[in-house]
């Protein structure tokens, strides 16, 4: 799927909007104070996302997590779980990224040193750790 389609949102002040967002790509939400941005972003895609997140998962895990209200929308299609981050950051290091502010950066680290292997990315082989004897000492 390439899209995610929005049909008859009407979470908050949006208007029985209708909208086509590009998947895999940077998308901007703009627009006036009011003009239903966040209306969209947080409180339509994000809880639909995350609610639908917290569906799959077992009754012993849900149990310790709040499933979110259904927003107000016809039909959402193409939607993969998502992660939301405070419209104001409680951070102020200007290298946070999505992954420290998440603290996921920390568990992908982990689960990159752990299970990743190293290839060579001219010729795509894999890089294996000097010894001893091959590096002439």
């Amino acid at each position: 799927m390439d899209k995610i389609e929005v049909r008859g949102a009407r979470t908050h002040n949006l208007k029985n909007i209708n909208l086509v967002i590009p998947r895999d790509k940077l998308i901007v939400v703009t627009g006036l104070s009011g003009s239903g941005k966040s209306s969209l972003a947080f409180d339509t895609l994000y809880a639909e996302g995350q609610r639908r997140y917290v569906e799959s998962l077992s009754a012993y895990a849900r149990q310790f997590l709040s499933l979110m209200e259904k927003p107000d929308v016809d039909h959402i299609e193409g939607l993969s779980p998502a992660i939301s981050i405070e419209q104001k950051s409680t951070s102020h290091n200007p290298r946070s990224t999505v992954g420290t502010i998440t603290e996921i950066h920390d568990y992908l680290r982990l689960l990159y040193a752990r299970v990743g292997e190293p290839r060579c990315p001219d010729h795509d082989v894999p890089l294996a750790a000097p010894n001893r004897q091959s590096d002439g000492r």
